[in-house]
């Protein structure tokens, strides 16, 4: 990526006291081919299933007028134009945030009736010049939308989030009128005063939690933050399976030694491998901390050695049903997630050797051939956790 940066984005909600659906949604894409990250927040009226309804239709129409390079009155009007009316207050409404990230260039911001963001350029708060725009159609003629654009730079920040951050603590001693914009925008700036590398999860978790916790842990509206954070990319290598050709043994593990970041062996022939050519000790343990894997191994230069197949098989599984509100275990495929979570650019090192060990006809069918495996989970880190992947086969 240009300017070497990559750009975590991540989003925690809480939903409204009782409610079971959270009301506001939540949706982001890379686009493939165009190098551009879509971020959008929509707060539907209410709470619960309608105000979910409402959002979720607004965000899926934000982003693919969006993705399609539409005009931002154009995006606004037709948005505004398609929500159903209330049948109560007699009127549509579902408030949006956009972010558009031009990976080498430009970023754009269009607001409607969401608290404004907050952007921050390293530990200090920065001003892109926001400009109005007010819509001239007769049927929203005077709505007025905030819109900026600017050129980020690494250790940027930009949060956003819905009145459910503003207006916590709403009645309540400290907060009569609500926590405020600049009493949210003041606590992110310590949060990055103190923690210069805070990542976009944790940030946007404590300012949902300092948002619950005014409101005493019981939520009277849906809460949402979601930090988008420019940075340098964390990366992560997987070496799995032998090479397909034994001379290929010591590319291996040249490639291994000579990875800037950490790093995770997952099979035992892989280990082997890197071991003898690397001239290094493995070390087995036999704690079993999943009943479904064998234990993990421990080597130096490696920060995590663990079974193959059946290992990424089950990371693969939980990934694709990993949600927000998911804790990995202490597993041997829950220690690859996290260090997963905790990386922005994931590098496969997949050997496509024949195994002995997975020609026994008495092992499961499930057992999926590992390069199958492998694609599968790069397709899930790319699209659901928008990691950047890079597949190399030997």
């Amino acid at each position: 990526m240009p300017n070497n940066f990559f750009i975590e984005v991540n989003c925690q909600q809480k939903n409204h006291d009782g409610e079971r659906i959270c009301g506001d949604v939540f949706l982001s894409e890379r686009v493939l081919g165009e190098d551009r990250t879509i971020v959008v927040l929509s707060d539907g009226m209410g709470h619960g299933v309608k105000a979910n309804v409402l959002a979720t239709l607004t965000a899926k129409m934000a982003l693919s007028f969006t993705k399609e390079h539409k005009e931002i009155h154009k995006i606004a009007e037709i948005i505004m134009n398609t929500l159903p009316v209330c049948s109560v207050r007699q009127m549509s409404y579902s408030t949006f945030t956009i972010v558009d990230i031009e990976h080498n260039g430009e970023t754009r911001i269009l607001e409607y009736d969401n608290p404004e963001c907050v952007i921050m350029r390293g530990n200090e708060r920065f001003e892109p010049g926001w400009q109005c725009v007010i819509l001239q159609s007769e049927v929203n003629a005077g709505k007025e939308l905030r819109y900026c654009s600017f050129t980020p730079q690494k250790e940027d920040r930009i949060i956003i989030w819905g009145d459910g951050i503003t207006q916590s603590g709403m009645g309540s001693e400290d907060y009569p009128f609500g926590w405020g914009l600049e009493n949210a925008q003041n606590f992110v700036s310590r949060l990055v005063k103190n923690e210069s590398s805070i990542s976009a999860r944790k940030l946007s978790n404590k300012l949902v939690n300092m948002a619950c916790s005014n409101d005493a842990y019981h939520p009277k509206d849906d809460v949402s933050a979601a930090t988008i954070y420019f940075r340098q990319p964390r990366k992560l290598l997987i070496c799995s399976g032998p090479p397909f050709d034994k001379e290929n043994d010591g590319k291996l593990a040249k490639k291994f030694n000579e990875f800037d970041g950490k790093k995770v062996i997952c099979g035992a022939t892989t280990g082997d491998i890197i071991s003898r050519e690397l001239n290094l000790e493995i070390e087995d343990s036999f704690e079993f901390t999943d009943p479904d894997l064998p234990p993990i191994s421990s080597m130096e230069g490696a920060d995590l050695v663990t079974e193959g197949i059946l290992t990424l098989s089950k990371a693969t599984e939980l990934l694709s049903k990993f949600s927000e509100t998911s804790v990995p275990g202490k597993g041997p495929a829950d220690l690859i997630i996290t260090l997963i979570l905790e990386s922005d650019e994931i590098h496969f090192i997949v050997g496509t050797g024949i195994n002995v060990a997975h020609q026994d006809p008495s092992l499961p069918v499930e057992l999926e051939i590992r390069r199958t495996v492998v694609k599968r989970m790069a397709q899930i880190l790319q699209d659901k956790f928008l990691k950047e992947v890079k597949l190399t086969f030997l």
